[in-house]
């Protein structure tokens, strides 16, 4: 190996080090909130959002929003969706994702003879401490909202949510009447204990 090889292999290493460090720095800051459906890996994305706003302006359920400032330079004007206080219908036609032009939300190409897949939007779960037929009074609320077949079911009158099935739309939760809540969300992100420490952007108060 002469020296030139020697620095070049060198350099290839570095760069993919630097794009695995910086891959990993934007998927823990996107634990602080849930992208548009079929939204590209976080960084991919970031590099491919214009935050030209025509996502958030074609919602017919007004759920996308721009993050603001306050979330940081690198995200700002990006596009997150709102499912704590709203839910994503799961559009047929999907006009958030059609009217992206940089293809930072793009939906999957499948195998010949397949569906696309639904996007997996959140991590949804119950919490038993707040649903009402967890502590005594029969409820049924969220029964026979939940879009996805299997993805929510009845068990001795208690709700059950399948990860394997649900897509994390916040159907249920919009149609939830307890007081907080009984559907918890969380991003599709892992979060790390330096994210769970830093609070002044996720998605809870975004």
């Amino acid at each position: 190996m002469d020296r030139r090889e020697f620095f070049r292999n060198g350099f290839h290493e570095v760069s993919k080090a630097a794009v695995k460090a910086a891959d990993a720095h934007c998927s823990d800051t996107a634990s602080r909130w849930i992208r548009p459906p079929y939204a590209l890996v976080e960084l991919e994305f970031l590099l491919a959002c214009t935050r030209c706003d025509k996502c958030t302006e074609v919602c017919p359920y007004q759920v996308i929003f721009p993050l603001p400032l306050r979330c940081g330079v690198q995200v700002a004007g990006t596009p997150a969706m709102d499912l704590q206080n709203k839910a994503c219908h799961l559009c047929e036609d999907w006009p958030c994702v059609a009217v992206c032009e940089p293809r930072a939300l793009q939906r999957p190409q499948p195998p010949a003879g397949k569906a696309v897949p639904l996007p997996l939007l959140a991590i949804a779960s119950i919490n038993t401490g707040t649903c009402l037929p967890y502590n005594g009074p029969e409820c049924g609320a969220c029964a026979a909202c939940c879009p996805v077949s299997g993805a929510l079911t009845w068990e001795m009158g208690k709700p059950r949510i399948d990860p394997g099935y649900c897509c994390g739309c916040a159907i249920c939760r919009e149609q939830c009447i307890a007081d907080p809540k009984a559907i918890e969300l969380r991003s599709v992100h892992k979060q790390n204990e330096s994210t769970t420490r830093d609070r002044s952007c996720n998605l809870h108060d975004v």
